[in-house]
Order: C-alpha cells, then sequence, then structure tokens
C-alpha cells in the first residue's frame, strides 16, 4: 500500500537555473491545491542535514515565476555524500514531518536523492534544472532555453565587434562535459567553428577551417568553444597556438561565465517547469517513487532514476554537419 503523502519537501541543488523559482512556485501551488503541506530547504541537501527550511504555499511563492536563481538557494553538500549525513537528514524529514521529496537538480543531485531513498525509505522525485541539458530521460531541462537565448545574444554582439575590427574571437561557454549549449548557440548565432566535448576536431582542423574561412573572403570569424572542449587546450592557450600559426587573425577571447546561469527565465522555461513540478506532485500523491519527470516528445513522462542515470542524453550530431554546411 502506498505511503500517504501529507507534506512533500522541495528543494534546489548544484549549479543554479532559471526556472528554478518556477519550478518552487509550481511544487508549492500544486501542494495547496491538493491539500498537501510544502516545506522548502534552503541550500539543498545541507538545509536538509542543518534542518534549515521554511514553510510554503500559495500565496509565499507570488510574484516569483519571473525570477532568475532560486529562493531557495542551492548549494554543494559534502556532509551529505558521508552515510552519517544522510542519516542526519532522514532524522529531520521525520521530526518535520516530511513525507517525500522533490530534488531539483542535475544528476548529482539525483544521484544522491537515489542513494537517500533506498537507505532511508523516503519516496523522492527529480526534476531536471540544470542549464548544461545533459539529463537523460527529457528533452530539456530547466534553465537549458533561457541559457542558450543568453549565449546567442551575447555572441550577436561580440560579432559586431568583430565584425567592425576584422577580428577573430574565441569565445567560452558552459557545458564541462556536455556540448549542447556550444552546439545549439554556435549554429543559432553562425559560428564559424564550434569546439564540444562529445566530438574531438583536432587542432589541424580548426587551423585549416580558418584558411578556408580566410580564402573565402571573410574578415572576421566566431568560434564557439564549450569549456570541456577536449582539444587539449584552454581557451587562452588556444587562441595563443592560432595567433602563432595563423599570424593574419587578430585574436580575442571573450569567458562568458556564470552570466549564462542569470537572468528572467524564458517563457519556455516557466511552462517546463510548471509541467514538470505539478506532475512531480501528482505523481508522489499517486504512489510512484525514485523517478524522475522530463520531457520526450511535447509529453510528460516519468523515468526510472535507474534508467535516467545510465543512459546518456547525447548530442545531435547532425547540427556537427550543418554548421559545416553553413560555414562556408
Amino acid at each position: 500500500m502506498a505511503k500517504q503523502i501529507r507534506t512533500i519537501g522541495v528543494m534546489t541543488s548544484g549549479g543554479d537555473s532559471p526556472g528554478m523559482n518556477a519550478a518552487i512556485r509550481a511544487v508549492a501551488r500544486a501542494c495547496s491545491y491538493y491539500n498537501v503541506k510544502c516545506i522548502g530547504f534552503y541550500r539543498g541537501y545541507q538545509g536538509m542535514i542543518e534542518n534549515d527550511y521554511c514553510e510554503l504555499n500559495a500565496r509565499s511563492v507570488r510574484n516569483i515565476i519571473s525570477a532568475g536563481g532560486t529562493i531557495l538557494k542551492s548549494a554543494r553538500s559534502e556532509d551529505f555524500r558521508t552515510p552519517e549525513g544522510r542519516k542526519k537528514a532522514a532524522e529531520n524529514l521525520k521530526k518535520s514531518d516530511v513525507d517525500a521529496m522533490i530534488l531539483i537538480g542535475g544528476d548529482g543531485t539525483f544521484k544522491g536523492g537515489k542513494i537517500f531513498s533506498e537507505e532511508h525509505d523516503i519516496p523522492v522525485i527529480g526534476v531536471p534544472g540544470t542549464i548544461d541539458n545533459d539529463i537523460a530521460g527529457t528533452n530539456f531541462t530547466i534553465g537549458y532555453d533561457t541559457a542558450l537565448n543568453t549565449v546567442v545574444e551575447a555572441i550577436d554582439k561580440i560579432r559586431d565587434t568583430a565584425s567592425s575590427h576584422d577580428r577573430l574571437f574565441f569565445i567560452e561557454v558552459m557545458g564541462r562535459d556536455a556540448g549542447f549549449i556550444a552546439l545549439n548557440s554556435g549554429v543559432g548565432a553562425g559560428a564559424e567553428e564550434i569546439l564540444i566535448p562529445e566530438e574531438d576536431l583536432g587542432l589541424d582542423r580548426l587551423l585549416e577551417s580558418l584558411k578556408r574561412s580566410k580564402r573565402s573572403g571573410k574578415s572576421s570569424s566566431i568560434v564557439v568553444v564549450c569549456e570541456g572542449d577536449k582539444i587539449g587546450k584552454n581557451v587562452y592557450e588556444l587562441a595563443d597556438y592560432v595567433t602563432d600559426n595563423l599570424p593574419d587573425y587578430d585574436v580575442r577571447v571573450t569567458v562568458l561565465g556564470h552570466m549564462q546561469r542569470g537572468g528572467s527565465p524564458s517563457c519556455f522555461d516557466r511552462t517546463l517547469a510548471s509541467r514538470l513540478c505539478v506532475k512531480a506532485v501528482e505523481l508522489l500523491l499517486d504512489g510512484e517513487e525514485n523517478v524522475m519527470v522530463g520531457l520526450l516528445n511535447n509529453k510528460i513522462v516519468a523515468t526510472n532514476f535507474d534508467e535516467g542515470l545510465k543512459e546518456d542524453h547525447s548530442i545531435n550530431k547532425e547540427l556537427l554537419r550543418i554548421s559545416d554546411i553553413l560555414s562556408v
């Protein structure tokens, strides 16, 4: 028989992403709709360990749907990696009468939640919130669309300067192990070359591509570099290498950094967060646990943690081919 759910806890964990507040709002209001108490834990798993929480209701989350960041804060918890830390968190949930948890974050958040649920028999549902879009079981993660648009807008502005001064710009974007932002923003902003972790194109190919651009009459170029690119150099070393080998280019570097995480979420991310989190609450009330919710083919689906965590969310290599064609 499914455990009766009277109180649902929610937290945000890992790197912040635009739309997390929209997700918190959706959890709180869905709980209110179904007459379930909702409490939010501050700073992710660390807040669970320290029993640092607040009660959330339909009115306490008003006007946050458009705000970037997360009102519940986010942090990485070394204490939660230990059995002792997880035990303390479970004890605090029991004291606060929390029957189940909704975890908003990335794969690290889900891995921790899976272990925690197995050890202490507490139902959890994962909601994918990360700008990297690197979670299996969903076509899109909360925050990815906003980050992508932030990057494209920035590249458009940098191109104005590149064109005005006949310069080559290397623009580094986030994505430690996944090239979704780099690949899609590169195609969307018309970059001449895109460097991502999933495809090691090599230095020789990069040089040849830039030479070809020069021969075709281009006076400026944009190269989008994912921070986790495996070409073997960081973006500054890469710029120095090109300068040494192609002295005709006036090379500059821009690292977009954490600006990609901030800003008001797009309509898509607000809607995605709302759909996923209402479903997360409903799944818990229906007795589901140890799954993550995602959007596949525009339908909200639940994926078992074991399946979601062992699969890779692969990039669309067709976009690489398209990028090559359009960079002539």
